[in-house]
């Protein structure tokens, strides 16, 4: 069931590519705007201006592209990993050693969503916006709250993964970027 070729692990994988998608489009996007800004203010004497609001832009769009890419790092295991210790045990500990680190990357995940959340009941609340524009700083944190939440689901999965592979006597997925 928690494998990545069953019908969840590829619900989770598919979830988490198009999250990182989703999220690459906003960080393109968000370099046009810096792009376009930048030139705009160097040729202000030509009448060019910059965008207005491009420092909400890019502060809406950051908060989201950041939440957007950590499922697809977690289900790859592509965060960082110092394994200076746990080089020296068997694949089994480390193993369960994945089974802990995964558990505490959901509790981690699942309280910053929970904040989230209830920052962005506040936001919508208090009616807060940006100053220039006006942007609902409450959608700000539903497009954060949006991706934590795909987080909090993909921690799920490879916490699932990650018990059943170490029940199973199996290693776990290899590591983005080591060389085990």
């Amino acid at each position: 069931m928690f494998q990545d070729g069953s019908m969840l692990g590829r619900l989770a994988n598919g979830l988490a590519r198009w999250a990182a998608i989703v999220g690459g489009i906003v960080l393109l996007a968000m370099i046009a705007i810096v792009v376009v800004s930048v030139i705009g203010r160097a040729l202000i004497w030509a009448g060019l201006k910059p965008i207005l609001g491009d420092y909400e832009l890019i502060s809406v769009g950051m908060g989201f592209a950041i939440f957007a890419f950590l499922p697809w790092a977690h289900i790859n295991r592509g965060h960082a990993l110092v394994s200076l210790l746990t080089d020296q045990f068997s694949p089994a500990v480390d193993a369960w050693i994945l089974v802990i680190t995964d558990l505490l990357m959901l509790v981690v995940s699942a309280f910053i969503a929970w904040r989230l959340w209830l920052g962005m009941l506040d936001k919508f609340n208090y009616r807060e916006t940006t100053i220039l524009l006006g942007i609902s700083m409450g959608w700000a944190f539903a497009a954060a709250v949006a991706g934590a939440i795909v987080m909090v689901l993909v921690a799920i999965y490879v916490l699932g993964r990650s018990i059943s592979d170490a029940l199973a006597g199996r290693a776990g997925p290899k590591h983005v970027g080591s060389e085990h």
